[in-house]
């Protein structure tokens, strides 16, 4: 089913151990969110952080060696949010169909809630080569992850069997992705949210149904 992209980075290696550390980073992460979005990556300072976070210099430097540190921790933050987004309860025995459209809700929302970041890892994806790799890491664990769940449907018998699986999740995977890109950043900047989200959603959803041959609701199979 489709799931989160996985992979945004390694978080930084100098984690607190104390609690006051650990709020300590977390502000400062919270901060920096809030700078990024605000003023994308390239334009956005470390004291425009440091004062959003209310700390020093030495205290930023104490967590975090650079505006590229800090930025990975950030889309380590929204990775995981994108990785267990939660769905709703679904039996994924009784109705395939339905899962995917939970997981794809699912999905959504959370590329919603961090389309600016999402923005922001597309822009500097260009122009940085680590960033580029994180991103190609990301789409790589979102592309296996779903091949896995097509690959199950596939052995209960419900799925295409000649799909291969790793080229439908890639197909599948790309689609979801671009579809929610620009839905939430493209038509965003263009001053159209949310315009036709739940076409969006079914429109989707149907595309996936439809490409792996699943059962509807009705017990036959989608053409």
């Amino acid at each position: 089913m489709p799931a989160a992209p996985v992979s945004e980075g390694e978080p930084p290696t100098r984690q607190p151990t104390t609690e006051r550390g650990l709020r300590t980073r977390s502000a400062l992460v919270a901060a920096a969110r809030r700078v990024f979005e605000d003023s994308g990556y390239l334009d956005s300072r470390l004291i425009d952080i440091t004062r959003a976070a209310h700390c020093s210099a030495g205290t930023f430097y104490t967590y975090f060696t650079s505006k590229e540190e800090i930025l990975a921790a950030v889309l380590e933050q929204a990775r995981d949010d994108m990785l267990h987004p939660g769905t709703e309860r679904v039996d994924p025995h009784d109705d395939p169909a339905a899962v995917i459209s939970a997981s794809n809700r699912a999905y959504f929302e959370a590329y919603r809630r961090n389309a600016k970041l999402m923005a922001l890892l597309e822009q500097v994806s260009n122009i940085d080569p680590e960033f580029h790799r994180l991103r190609r890491e990301r789409a790589d664990a979102f592309v296996r992850r779903n091949a896995r769940s097509i690959e199950s449907l596939q052995k209960r018998g419900v799925a295409d069997t000649e799909l291969d699986p790793l080229l439908a999740s890639r197909a599948l995977s790309s689609m979801i992705s671009r579809l929610a890109f620009n839905h939430f950043v493209v038509d965003a900047e263009d001053g159209n949210p949310d315009s036709d989200y739940e076409a969006l959603l079914a429109t989707a959803t149907k595309l996936w149904v439809n490409a792996l041959r699943l059962p509807d609701r009705s017990g036959g199979h989608s053409r």
